[in-house]
Formats: C-alpha cells, sequence, structure tokens
C-alpha cells in the first residue's frame, strides 16, 4: 500500500503565524497554492492557513488589515504523518472541505499532499494498470 511520503510534494512553502496576513495571502497567490502550512522556525506545525480561512477579508480588510496569520489560521491542522496510509489521506481530503493536507516526521513539516497529487497518482496507476495490460496481450 502507498504511504503518504510516497507521493508528497517534499518542497513546501511555510509561513510562520507572526507573518503579516497580506504577505501569506501573496505568497499563497505568487505560488499558486490553495493552503500554506504555518510552522515554528524549527518546522514544527502549528496550523494551516487556507483560501477559505481568509476569505472574510473581502469584507472586513479596513478592520482586520493589521493582523497575522495567527488570527487566521486554523490549529490544530488537520495532518498526516509521512508512513500512514494515502488510502487515509483521500478519505480525509474527500470528506472534508480541504483541499491539502501537511505531512510531518516527528510533528516537523516534511512535505503537502495536495487533491492534484492524488489525481495525478491515480493517473499513474491507471497508466501502469493499462501497460501491465499491453503487456499481457503481446
Amino acid at each position: 500500500m502507498l504511504e503518504a511520503k510516497d507521493i508528497m510534494t517534499k518542497k513546501v512553502v511555510c509561513i510562520r503565524k507572526e507573518t503579516p496576513i497580506f504577505e501569506a495571502i501573496r505568497l499563497m497567490a505568487d505560488n499558486n497554492i490553495t493552503g500554506i502550512p504555518v510552522v515554528e522556525d524549527d518546522l514544527t506545525l502549528v496550523g494551516m492557513l487556507s483560501e477559505q480561512d481568509v476569505l472574510r477579508l473581502f469584507h472586513t480588510y479596513d478592520d482586520e488589515k493589521d493582523r497575522t496569520v495567527n488570527d487566521f489560521m486554523t490549529q490544530p491542522a488537520i495532518h498526516f504523518e509521512e508512513n500512514e496510509l494515502l488510502l487515509d489521506v483521500c478519505y480525509c481530503l474527500r470528506d472534508n472541505s480541504i483541499r491539502r493536507v501537511p505531512v510531518t516526521s516527528n510533528g516537523k513539516v516534511s512535505g503537502v499532499i495536495s487533491r492534484s497529487d492524488i489525481l495525478k497518482c491515480i493517473i499513474k496507476k491507471s497508466d501502469n494498470s493499462n501497460l501491465q495490460a499491453a503487456d499481457k496481450s503481446k
């Protein structure tokens, strides 16, 4: 069975809870990501900031423009250890309104898995199945 570490993206954009919220939003937009792990200096996961967490800024901008990531992030963050089954990650992404989850090793962020990572895994599995079927027919 596949584990989280088998498909996780290892180059993870992370942010600290003291970061100004608009700097965090720019970082998400510039990197085309829908969520960003919030970490301590040693990469210990403390929360998750998602697009959904900051949507209220559309109508509360004047009151909240000087706030930080800490004021918006979801904590504790849903996350998975590297050796947890990928199937469990799939169920989590399917059953919750989240698009990505951090992957940790001893509480420190080591990767992230998004819905699109799972879709790519499904395609790869399908391609491999098609190749095996073609080899059997020869």
